[in-house]
């Protein structure tokens, strides 16, 4: 991935500043993190301590999807603090394959990113699901860790608002 990937990010960066909620800001998100990768879906889990579970405010074909902090990769995300990628999700015994058997879709690569607030904390984490050309290496790792550093603010803006405004 060339210089034109972070000026992409850079660009989308500013446009991602002028949205006004969260509604409005996930699916940008998960439209440019798509693209950047290659991949056919993606999801972005906010973190919520206090009921000890993650939901997705957004996943690509299905509805709300809602987990304990500690189920399948996105919980081992969230522990970890550091991305993980996940070629064989169906030998890999940390993969939950629960939803792909309620939904019938089949998951044949993941790479997921955890997004950190301003004090280093879990407060989301970004779900790339079957990257289009073969399986996710550790430069799609890197622009998306890069990636999810630059959205961070945002996001966690957003759920500010939408906290103070409950």
């Amino acid at each position: 991935m060339g210089i034109e990937t972070y000026q992409r990010i850079a660009v989308f960066g500013k446009r991602l500043a002028q949205s006004e909620s969260i509604e409005n800001t996930l699916p940008e998100i998960a439209e440019e993190a798509k693209a950047i990768v290659s991949a056919e879906r993606c999801s972005i889990f906010i973190v919520d301590y206090e009921g000890h579970m993650v939901w997705s405010k957004l996943s690509d074909g299905i509805g709300k999807i809602v987990l304990g902090m500690d189920t399948g990769i996105v919980g081992e995300t969230i522990k970890a603090k550091q991305p993980i990628v996940v070629n064989n999700p169906y030998e890999d015994s940390r993969f939950s394959p629960k939803i792909d058997d309620k939904s019938g879709f089949i998951t044949r690569n993941i790479l997921a990113i955890p997004i950190l607030n301003s004090k280093q904390e879990v407060i989301g984490i970004l779900q790339m699901l079957n990257k289009y050309n073969g399986d996710f290496t550790d430069a799609d790792e890197g622009i998306m860790n890069f990636f999810a550093n630059y959205i961070s603010g945002t996001l966690e803006l957003a759920l500010l608002i939408e906290k103070n405004t409950k």
